[in-house]
This record gives C-alpha cells, sequence and structure tokens, in this order.
C-alpha cells in the first residue's frame, strides 16, 4: 500500500520544479511568434474547414495539456507547444462566439475581461499570490492555464474590436498595442507598478499585438493586410517558433531554479 508522503506528493498542491519559464526578452519574443501563429493557423483551418478547424484545435489543445501536466518540470519544448494550442484554442473560441453565435466584438471582450478577472480573483483567493514564480503545485499550474487560455481568448477579441468595430485595420492595431505593452514595462521601471501586475498586462497585450502583425502580413489588401495568405504566415511562424524553441531546449534558457 502507499505511504502518506507518496499519496502527499501527488495532491494538487504537492510540490514540483517550477513548471514555467523564467520571464526574458526571449519569452516576449517567443510569446509574440505564438499569438500571431496561433490566429494566422486558427483563421487558415477555418477558411478550410470549419469543423476541421475545431477537432484540430481541440485535440492539439488536450494533447499539449496533457503533456505539459504529466511533467514535473520546465520543459521547453512541451511547456511552448502548450503556449502555441492554446492560443490556436483560444484564438477559435473567441472567433467562434462571433462568427457562429454573431455575438459583436464589444460583448465577446468585456466577457472575456470578466472571465480572465474572475480567475485572478479566485486564484489570488486559494493561492494569495499570483505570481509565475511560484508555480509549483499542480492547483497553481491548472490556475495558471486557466489564466493563460482566457488572456488569449481576450485578445483575440481585442484585437478584433480594435481592427473591425473601431475600424483601425490591422497596421493601426499592431501600432496601437505596440505602445499599449510599453505602459507596464515603463510602470515597472518607474516602480509605479509591482512586478506581478506588469507581467500579466504585459501577457495579455501581446495576444492582440502578435496576433494584429499575423493579420496585417497575411489578410488581403481589401482588409488592410498585405495578402501573403494566412498559411504562409503560419509555416514562417512555425519555423521561427520551432528554432528559437530548440534554441531554448538546448542551452536551458530560462529555466527557473527551485527557492
Amino acid at each position: 500500500m502507499s505511504s502518506p508522503v507518496r499519496v502527499l506528493e501527488r495532491g494538487p498542491r504537492a510540490p514540483v520544479a517550477p513548471k514555467v519559464p523564467e520571464i526574458t526578452v526571449l519569452f516576449w519574443v517567443i510569446k509574440v511568434l505564438t499569438t500571431g501563429m496561433g490566429e494566422a493557423a486558427s483563421d487558415y483551418l477555418a477558411k478550410v474547414n470549419l469543423v476541421l478547424a475545431a477537432a484540430v484545435g481541440l485535440l492539439g489543445f488536450t494533447v499539449a495539456m496533457w503533456l505539459q501536466l504529466r511533467t514535473r518540470r520546465y520543459v521547453a519544448s512541451v511547456y511552448w507547444f502548450a503556449v502555441a494550442m492554446v492560443a490556436v484554442f483560444g484564438t477559435m473560441a473567441a472567433d467562434g462566439v462571433h462568427v457562429v453565435v454573431g455575438v459583436p466584438y464589444v460583448a465577446t471582450t468585456a466577457f472575456y475581461a470578466l472571465a480572465l478577472a474572475a480567475i485572478f480573483a479566485v486564484w489570488r483567493r486559494c493561492e494569495g499570490t499570483l505570481s509565475i514564480h511560484s508555480i509549483v503545485t499542480r492547483r497553481r499550474e491548472l490556475f495558471y492555464w486557466a489564466t493563460v487560455l482566457a488572456t488569449f481568448a481576450l485578445g483575440t477579441a481585442a484585437g478584433d474590436l480594435t481592427a473591425f468595430t473601431l475600424h483601425l485595420g490591422f497596421l493601426a492595431s499592431a501600432v496601437l498595442f505596440a505602445v499599449v505593452i510599453t505602459v507596464p514595462a515603463l510602470a515597472r521601471w518607474s516602480r509605479l507598478m509591482g512586478g506581478v501586475t506588469a507581467f500579466w498586462f504585459a501577457y495579455v497585450v501581446t495576444r492582440p499585438l502578435g496576433a494584429s502583425i499575423a493579420d496585417w502580413l497575411g489578410k488581403p489588401r481589401s482588409l488592410s493586410g498585405l495578402g501573403y495568405g494566412d498559411g504562409v504566415v503560419t509555416l514562417a511562424a512555425a519555423a521561427v517558433f520551432v528554432g528559437l524553441v530548440a534554441y531554448v531546449a538546448r542551452t536551458g534558457h530560462g529555466i527557473q531554479r527551485p527557492a
């Protein structure tokens, strides 16, 4: 029979090595790549077949989460595969509500913002911190990935809101979010914002920033894009993404050390 210690080690509060990477410049570069890649891939699959897109998105998300939750430490290839699949699935979740159900972007943006706020509130109440340096138990990891999924859905809706509802187009939206993402950096530098708040502020904004850039490159000129195609943008982003993830996996870049 298993000992009480062994049972405890498998529980939702069981300690593990940090399951997310250290926050570096390369972290943000790869994160923005996943957002653009997820946006382009989701749109490309949706054009091919909506049922196929939904199946691929759900299957990829499920497999990625299964692999990530099975690990006992940060594994670069597994972690970033999970982020990429959340990007695809989160995009489909946000776009599906608008395209299939017809809910306006203002409403979907507000809904996902409230959902994200609720996750933050419950996470903080249960764990006492929202720091990514504290992701060392199964329950905190589940909170983390629920938050990541909500940020992708919110970012997708916000990007579409500025591009279509506010008629800014993709390039102007990308410039807007590029400016907005400097706010947490400057606020953190000037000590007007805490590190945790600044991180999640920037994390949310990376989604519409990367997606707006991908849409600008891939969408036709009639929609204010450059017309390279979603498939081409997906492949190009995926090639750079794989190269960078291979680099961090080989070098051990970004591995958090256990406290």
